[in-house]
């Protein structure tokens, strides 16, 4: 499955915001390559960074879900946007969201923008060095 044939078939609602985030990620971490693959059971458009889980974006029943694995390794970074996307539904390392409203897309930006610094490979392989 492409990345415009998942998005094309998430609900009317939400296609337009799955789209948009969509844009944001790929033009704000250009070291990312998106992906459709299955992740907890259920396919969805992930960000690959050195072959490593980034950033996971997905359409399910009740909500729409960013899964973001700096914010899940780094608490800092979970704080700050856990305080500016008051609306949004914080998890350890995702963001539940349900409308446009509560994941405003300049506060999205920045937060790629932040996202994008972490070197995913980087990070894990010195993450496995300290074990």
């Amino acid at each position: 499955m492409t990345i415009q044939e998942y998005i094309n078939g998430v609900p009317e609602g939400r296609r337009d915001l799955l789209a948009d985030l969509h844009d944001l990620i790929i033009t704000g971490d250009t070291a990312i390559t998106p992906v459709v693959k299955p992740m907890m059971g259920k396919d969805m458009i992930l960000y690959e960074d050195h072959g490593y889980m980034k950033y996971g974006l997905a359409d399910t029943k009740k909500y729409m879900s960013l899964h973001c694995l700096p914010i899940y390794m780094d608490k800092d970074l979970h704080a700050k946007y856990a305080a500016l996307l008051l609306a949004a539904e914080f998890q350890k390392g995702c963001i539940n969201f349900t409308n446009a409203a509560q994941m405003p897309l300049e506060t999205v930006t920045a937060f790629i923008a932040d996202c994008a610094l972490v070197n995913m490979k980087e990070v894990l392989e010195n993450r496995k060095k300290k074990k």
